[in-house]
């Protein structure tokens, strides 16, 4: 039967994957599934590294069982506190009762919320260590990647750093694990999705991090809660996760409308040909009612130009646009070119709150800054030619 994996003669992978959930955290898209990961090493002593969502807790201990038979369970070292992994712990906690559950003191805080967990427990500190019998564990306290308590611990022997969310992804594992066994430029999209929907907003933070990590250890394994398991080339997405934490981007254009009858549709249709005219190879055009947000985060998140034009609605910018705004906002989106226009038919709104947006974050406007009263004429036709025009110039001297 199909239980758990090996990753080296004492670490096995244990985890389950998700076809089910129509939306993470009630919000992302899976169109691919989920996996959440848990980690068990089978040492003198036996640690859990992270369960897994409530859902699956029956199959999970399954796994568990398939690899230490009638061992008992010494430690729970929860990396984070987020249900889609300590979903199962009252259920792992009613096994094997005598196991400690391991974290700092932030952790516990959470421990106790959730789960009213305030015994069994051992309160750790970044460098702490815990021994295992052949082996030794560290721990690294890395709050805000992406919550408080966030941490990651490594396996000095083995030399697996067991990350947490960090350098995770979305889409279920169909049958691998291994960043070897699959192709990873078809992954990488729902791995980047998932950066920048859910890490993305802390890049700062994932950044200095993933700068700590480097200096202090050499992993030859990155093991995260979600996706793949890196052995091949851990590098790779350590330096794809500190590309994106930094917001490096690579040349391209995103276009984004909110259109009710079709007019700022063909003002947007008619900037996105400008820009082909113009040399930008890659552009996406996005309707931002039909498209989900996190699949145009992700775009934004890959290339250096973003153009952004709404209709009113009310009085105010289009509620679609309006809350793709405040998504980019909250990220603190930048260093990109930026294009902004607006149409309306009897009360304008959507260029202030497109030309405000520009205020909150750190891009290149472009000009012309266009506003358009009911159908687009043929001279804003043309002021939207020159908009792509001038991004894509933009884009390609940003991008040299």
């Amino acid at each position: 039967m199909y239980n758990s994996i090996k990753l080296t003669d004492k670490v096995h992978w244990v985890g389950v994957n998700d076809k089910e959930t129509d939306l993470f955290e009630s919000l992302w898209p899976l169109p691919e599934g989920i996996a959440y990961n848990s980690y068990i090493i089978n040492d003198d002593k036996v640690a859990l590294i992270d369960t897994v969502k409530i859902n699956y807790t029956d199959t999970y201990l399954e796994k568990v069982r398939d690899v230490i038979g009638d061992k008992k369970v010494d430690y729970l070292i929860i990396n984070h506190m987020e249900p889609d992994h300590s979903g199962s712990i009252k259920s792992v906690l009613e096994a094997y009762p005598e196991m400690k559950i391991i974290g700092n003191a932030k952790t516990m805080n959470f421990l106790e919320g959730f789960y009213g967990i305030t015994e069994g427990t051992q309160v750790i500190k970044d460098g702490d260590e815990l021994d295992l019998g052949s082996r030794k564990l560290k721990f690294f306290i890395t709050p805000m990647v992406h919550w408080p308590e966030t941490m990651m611990t490594y396996d000095q022997k083995d030399k697996i750093l067991f990350a947490g969310d960090v350098f995770g992804g979305f889409g279920s594992l169909n049958g691998f694990l291994f960043d070897d066994e699959v192709n990873i430029d078809h992954y990488e999209d729902e791995i980047r999705r998932y950066f920048s929907n859910i890490i993305g907003k802390y890049g700062p933070v994932a950044h200095r991090t993933i700068s700590r990590l480097g200096k202090e250890i050499e992993p030859e394994m990155i093991a995260s809660t979600h996706g793949l398991v890196w052995r091949e080339d851990p590098a790779h997405i350590i330096q794809e996760y500190d590309k994106w934490s930094q917001q490096e981007t690579e040349e391209g254009v995103v276009v984004v409308y909110g259109s009710m009858y079709g007019n700022t549709k063909v003002m947007a249709e008619a900037v996105a040909r400008s820009l082909s005219e113009n040399g930008i190879e890659q552009i996406r055009l996005f309707d931002v009612s039909r498209k989900h947000p996190s699949f145009i985060i992700n775009d934004i998140w890959k290339y250096n130009g973003i153009v952004l034009g709404s209709c009113t609605y009310n009085t105010e910018i289009f509620p679609p646009m309006d809350y793709l705004l405040k998504a980019l906002e909250s990220r603190n989106i930048k260093n990109r070119v930026l294009g902004i226009f607006g149409s309306y038919s009897w009360s304008g709104g959507a260029l202030d709150r497109l030309k405000e947006f520009k205020e909150n974050v750190n891009c290149q406007l472009v000009d012309p800054v266009i506003e358009s009263q009911h159908a687009p004429s043929s001279e804003i036709l043309e002021k939207c030619y020159e908009i792509g025009k001038n991004v894509a110039s933009a884009v390609k001297e940003n991008n040299e």
